[in-house]
């Protein structure tokens, strides 16, 4: 008989805030900022818990993902390739035609006004299909 899987009774936002907890380092302490930046940026965005495991926040579409690796947490724009990036944060997954993406290693700083308008920017993107 198979288990019930006690994920599925919590919220997402209970999952994300687990995993930060769970992560117990600065990896923790990136997700965790990284995630109220979002929450700053677009106060009605979703959270949402995908591909076992996987911090996603939506508006209208994905805007971002949250992965966390050994060595890096990876903030991957659904969208990317379709937002300006005059500050050069995207850093990662640079060859795609539609997602980029933003690596952070420890003590790496972020522009947070500058992530914060590329989330604000994949909203907008995202609510231009819906019209």
């Amino acid at each position: 008989m198979k288990k019930p899987d006690i994920n599925q009774s919590k919220l997402p936002s209970q999952l994300i805030t687990k995993r930060i907890a769970e992560l117990g380092d600065w990896r923790g302490e990136t997700l965790a900022r990284v995630r109220k930046l979002i929450k700053e940026a677009d106060p009605k965005i979703t959270e949402e818990w995908k591909w076992r495991g996987v911090p996603v926040w939506s508006d209208g579409g994905i805007v971002c993902t949250g992965e966390s690796y050994k060595a890096l947490v990876k903030l991957t724009f659904a969208k990317g390739a379709s937002i300006e990036d005059p500050k050069g944060l995207f850093n990662s997954s640079l060859d795609g035609n539609v997602r980029r993406a933003i690596d952070l290693h420890e003590n790496d700083k972020l522009n947070e006004s500058a992530f914060k308008a590329m989330i604000r920017a994949a909203v907008k993107l995202n609510s231009k299909g819906k019209k």
